[in-house]
């Protein structure tokens, strides 16, 4: 595992987590839900876990957001 790469991926899901939180726009809340799921699918990779980073980019970042903008 490269621990730089692992920490630049914690920091980006971190600062996702804040932004989404934070922000006022519920579908800028969505976009950055779903770069925050990408960043962790990365994040799954990155440790070796393939099978969860799929499941993580098809349901996460993929599904979830989709459903959430037609909510919105």
């Amino acid at each position: 595992m490269i621990w730089s790469l692992d920490f630049l991926l914690l920091i980006f899901v971190v600062v996702c987590a804040v932004a989404a939180i934070t922000v006022k726009d519920l579908l800028s809340a969505v976009f950055i839900l779903g770069a925050y799921s990408f960043f962790m699918a990365l994040l799954w990779a990155e440790m070796g876990a393939v099978d969860v980073s799929f499941t993580e980019a098809s349901v996460g970042a993929g599904v979830s957001t989709v459903f959430f903008i037609a909510a919105v």
